[in-house]
C-alpha cells in the first residue's frame, strides 16, 4: 500500500477553531472543510512543514502561533485512491486574534466551536484527527 505523509494543523483562538474550505483549484478533496494541511517533503520535520503551511495557507507567521499539542502519527485510508493511505501528523496551535489571509488552496474560512465540526462536510477522518489533539 502506498502512503503519503501529511501534516494537519488546527488553529484555536478564544476557544474557536479555524476550519478552511478547500478550493476548486486543489487536486484533491475539493469543496470539503479541513484544517491546514500539506505534504511532508522528503525527510522534512513535520512541525517545520506545519509552520510553513500555516504561513502559506492563512498568512500567519511562526511568531504568531504557539504549539499547544501534537499527536502521534495516524493512518487514514484514502477513499479517492485505491491502495493508498494518508499518514497524518496532527498539530494544535493557539493564536491571538490572527488576521487570516487565504491563498488559492482554500476558498473560505470559519471560526467554529469544536462541537460544530460535525455539521460540516469535511475531509475524511478530520474529527478523529482533531479529537486526538484535545
Amino acid at each position: 500500500m502506498r502512503s503519503t505523509k501529511i501534516i494537519t494543523s488546527f488553529i484555536r483562538n478564544n476557544n474557536k477553531l479555524l476550519i478552511l474550505k478547500r478550493s476548486d483549484k486543489v487536486k484533491t478533496m475539493k469543496g470539503l472543510w479541513a484544517g491546514i494541511s500539506g505534504i511532508i517533503e522528503n525527510d522534512e520535520e513535520p512541525l517545520k512543514r506545519a509552520k510553513i503551511e500555516i504561513f502559506e495557507e492563512v498568512g500567519i507567521t511562526e511568531d504568531k502561533v504557539i504549539l499547544v499539542k501534537s499527536a502521534d502519527r495516524m493512518r487514514v485510508s484514502s477513499p479517492q485512491y485505491e491502495n493508498h493511505e494518508w499518514e497524518i501528523y496532527p498539530f494544535l496551535f493557539e493564536a491571538n486574534n490572527p488576521r487570516i489571509k487565504l491563498n488559492w488552496e482554500n476558498s473560505q474560512f470559519e471560526w467554529i466551536d469544536i462541537e460544530e465540526l460535525e455539521n460540516y462536510q469535511t475531509v475524511p477522518s478530520l474529527q478523529k484527527v482533531l479529537f486526538n489533539l484535545l
